[in-house]
């Protein structure tokens, strides 16, 4: 049973039952009908076109629920114009599937949910795994941005913008449970990069290869996190820092720059350099100029100030630090990292023991309480 072409072929099947005149919850409905019917079937009986196979046996599928449905007369049209069964076919219409799934009416949990299930073809238990949620939780979920979304019609443009945050927010999520949402986020704006030309979905891929190419430096075997400038940097994967930098450049050079090839740039950056040491943290401000210039982002100001410690020294980072507000997220870390740059280890110390109780998750917590520790022993060794 080939996994990854079932759920290659799910969004185009999704779309072909909506453009038919199904609408969105049910025809997804029957999609995971035809899934399961696959799954049984086609490891002894393998079809020779297996999205038309999928198309066929979801139409019926629907077909059967309208009929037994109160609303049989509303979906009439639908059942006396069955198409004949054939080849599927060949257009992509994927991209409205995106649309659809990040529409704005819905939550950035939702969206997210609803894009994993229908474009990316995951089953509930896996994306409820993945999120670290009840089953039943994230079957609610989806029934809701199912609901909402099932009067939307596909006669206007989606907005590519917040396709990409949903996508990004998929990325973030990282490793948990037993599917890689990394990975899949990377799978879908591949995906979405082959139906759409547009700068910042190249932006994105490229970003996303990237950070995806020093997954395996940031951590160590304990599981304890490794900060970027202490990662062996010959466990990053070369080969999708080279597909990354190149995306990026080939979007760079459209003369239409934003947010996601920013970040993409400084992460080029940080990738281009053979060592910690050699980090050009100058371009790496400039760059952190025009991303604060495209989004105005208190967290973009947050690491700028980082990047001008380094390029400016520390001093200079606490400057710009100062102006920012000290309930940001993972200011404390910052200003504890500054303070032990510039020497002063007793307030970096204390810093970074007030960071740890803010963490937002226990890795870093624990990596914040280790560098309080370190500083502490310092502390008292010269005592």
């Amino acid at each position: 049973m080939d996994e990854a072409l079932i759920r290659s072929l799910t969004p185009g099947v999704l779309t072909v039952l909506v453009r038919r005149g199904a609408d969105f919850a049910a025809a997804e409905d029957a999609v995971q009908d035809a899934l399961v019917e696959a799954v049984r079937g086609w490891p002894d009986d393998p079809p020779r076109d297996p999205k038309g196979w999928l198309v066929t046996v979801a139409w019926r599928r629907f077909l059967d629920a309208a009929r037994a449905d109160t609303a049989r007369r509303r979906r009439e049209d639908c059942v006396e114009e069955e198409p004949a069964p054939g080849p599927a076919p060949g257009v992509d219409d994927t991209l409205q599937l995106y649309f659809l799934c990040a529409h704005p009416s819905l939550t950035p949990s939702s969206a997210v949910a609803l894009t994993l299930r229908a474009v990316g073809g995951l089953t509930t238990r896996q994306i409820a795994r993945a999120y670290l949620v009840p089953e039943a939780t994230m079957a609610q979920r989806i029934s809701r941005a199912k609901r909402t979304v099932s009067g939307v019609r596909f006669d206007r443009p989606g907005d590519v913008a917040t396709v990409l945050r949903v996508l990004y927010l998929v990325f973030n999520e990282g490793y948990s449970g037993d599917v890689d949402l990394a990975a899949e986020a990377i799978r879908l704006t591949r995906q979405l990069a082959a139906s759409v030309d547009h700068p910042e979905v190249a932006g994105l891929l490229a970003l996303m290869l990237l950070h995806h190419a020093r997954r395996a430096a940031r951590t160590a075997p304990d599981g304890s996190l490794v900060p970027l400038a202490e990662q062996d940097r010959g466990r990053w994967d070369t080969v999708s820092i080279a597909e990354g930098v190149r995306i990026l450049q080939a979007a760079l050079a459209r003369d239409r720059l934003g947010e996601f090839q920013a970040q993409a740039a400084i992460a080029a950056l940080h990738a281009d350099a053979p060592t910690a040491g050699e980090t050009d943290w100058v371009q790496i401000v400039e760059w952190y100029d025009e991303l604060a210039r495209l989004t105005d982002n208190p967290v973009v100001r947050l690491n700028r100030a980082v990047a001008v410690g380094e390029a400016d020294g520390p001093r200079a980072g606490l400057a710009e630090l100062a102006a920012l507000d000290d309930t940001l997220p993972r200011h404390t870390a910052v200003a504890a990292y500054l303070h032990e740059r510039d020497g002063d280890l007793d307030t970096a110390a204390r810093l970074y023991a007030e960071a740890a109780h803010k963490a937002p998750d226990l890795a870093e917590r624990d990596h914040l309480v280790r560098q309080a520790a370190r500083l502490n022993s310092r502390h008292r060794q010269r005592r």
